[in-house]
């Protein structure tokens, strides 16, 4: 099984050929190529390159899938005998990439 960890919007991924990963919202549309060039490890049938800080000519290319929400988060603030009442809600927007492949570019 070949997978690397990939950095997109300041979160750490495992992106495994042939799977699904959802990151933050990117700006790409469903159907476009996006290349990840943050890879942070690389493991492939016992062998694993660390990066410092990223292993060098390594990219992970991807396809954007769709777009999706995450669930509602409701947050609700309350100080009792105050009459302080406050509810509002949070739902995270993800994009859904297909890894393709993890290549070594020249």
């Amino acid at each position: 099984m070949k997978y690397a960890i990939v950095e997109s919007g300041g979160k750490q991924y495992r992106a495994i050929e042939g799977e699904t990963i959802e990151v933050d919202r990117l700006e790409a549309g469903p159907g476009e190529s996006v290349t990840l060039d943050r890879v942070l490890l690389v493991a492939e049938e016992g062998n694993v390159s660390v990066g410092t800080p990223t292993v060098k000519g390594t990219v992970v290319h991807t396809t954007v899938i769709d777009h999706v929400k995450g669930p509602k988060i409701v947050v609700f603030k309350y100080r009792p005998k105050k009459r302080y009442r406050v509810k509002t809600g949070h739902r995270q927007q993800y994009t859904r990439l297909m890894v393709e492949s993890i290549s070594k570019e020249k």
